[in-house]
């Protein structure tokens, strides 16, 4: 019987209790209570992964080390867990163990970015050979099924998904913890730095925004038909930009990033450094969150953005907190031409009343293609 929305810390106890872990994944906001509660009571079980096909290859060298793993994605990302489901794991018989999230379920409102996923989600599943049902939110019948689950995995040698709908578990309250010591003057929050780069830009610019809020931001407060607002894609907008750039000399072309989303498709950089004549501005703003989905930490506190370009063949490479180097760097990099990454260190944290984009994608990309061709 239902008893209404699992507890993040019931969830993740269960799973605890009978075995399963270490955790990782990508974060979705459906299962970010749980990875809240994962960071927050068993950070040492929990790692974070750039993107889902790469979690979903650290869960098979887990299930070899012995263990039983968890991959939390969001079902969007399942396009990235093709190849390892199926030529990995499915190959070498190593169970993993899935929470995938059900944005698009059919009859649900969610973005269009979504619907066809949605509808595919269980079929796509069932075609990998992967088990799946949706996940109970009665907590003794979920024990019930992860018996199941482990039967099936240890029988089969194969993976196990559990489809998580949206409001399947609640909100987690994170104990409270100390704040953190300020180092340095306070930083731009993402709208801010937006608002410097669009303003310092050659007006022509083509300008490609990544998915989420970055796309969101920029519609709300700037824009203009060159502006073409990537929705879902996590990870693309940069070979989206490059593609646009290669085939359109006679425009400078730039692209918003995100941090989550460089690391989701680092192997852009390699391209975009390969080609570091076209024009193509990289500004990758770096709140160290993926704030989208709930603020849940990327890996890039740790990563040299510059150094990476730099070795990747980028013409320069710039890292900046405030808007006046910010600014310079935008303009020195259109005026140069060529390919140079801008690395925006920003806070986290947007407008609540942020809202959806107005804009339709498909009237989006035409505009936007209609834009290059005057």
């Amino acid at each position: 019987m239902s008893t209404g929305a699992l507890q993040a810390r019931t969830l993740v106890d269960l799973l605890r209790e009978q075995g399963h872990g270490p955790f990782t994944g990508v974060p979705c906001s459906f299962l970010g209570p749980v990875i809240s509660c994962l960071e927050a009571e068993h950070p040492q079980e929990y790692v974070i992964a750039a993107n889902e096909g790469e979690a979903v290859a650290l869960a098979a060298g887990a299930v070899l080390a012995g263990r039983r793993p968890v991959v939390i994605l969001q079902n969007s990302g399942l396009g990235n867990t093709v190849n390892p489901l199926t030529s990995l794991c499915h190959t070498l018989r190593l169970p993993v163990l899935l929470l995938v999230t059900w944005r698009g379920r059919p009859g649900r409102p969610d973005e269009p970015q979504h619907e066809l996923m949605g509808r595919i989600t269980q079929d796509m599943l069932t075609s990998m050979g992967v088990r799946n049902e949706v996940l109970p939110d009665d907590p003794a019948l979920l024990a019930q099924r992860l018996d199941v689950a482990a039967e099936h995995m240890d029988t089969t040698g194969l993976p196990f998904a559990f489809i998580v709908p949206k409001g399947a578990v609640a909100p987690y309250e994170a104990p409270a913890a100390a704040p953190a010591p300020a180092a340095g003057p306070p930083l731009m929050k993402r709208a801010e730095a937006i608002g410097h780069i669009v303003s310092a830009m050659d007006p022509d610019t083509l300008l490609v925004a990544t998915t989420g809020k970055t796309a969101r931001e920029l519609e709300r407060d700037w824009d203009r038909p060159q502006n073409l607002y990537v929705v879902g894609s996590m990870g693309c907008a940069s070979s989206v930009a490059l593609g646009v750039a290669l085939n359109t000399p006679d425009h400078r072309v730039a692209v918003l990033d995100g941090d989550g989303a460089a690391l989701m498709r680092l192997e852009a950089m390699a391209t975009i450094g390969r080609h570091s004549g076209t024009d193509l501005c990289h500004l990758l703003l770096d709140n160290e969150s993926y704030e989208s989905t709930g603020g849940q930490p990327t890996a890039s506190a740790g990563v040299d953005f510059a150094g990476i370009a730099a070795a990747c063949g980028y013409r320069s490479t710039h890292d900046v907190r405030d808007a006046d180097a910010l600014r310079a760097a935008v303009l020195r990099a259109q005026a140069d031409g060529g390919a140079h990454l801008v690395r925006v260190r920003i806070a986290p944290g947007s407008d609540p009343n942020l809202g959806r984009p107005a804009l339709a994608p498909p009237a989006s990309a035409a505009r936007f293609k209609e834009a290059i061709a005057r």
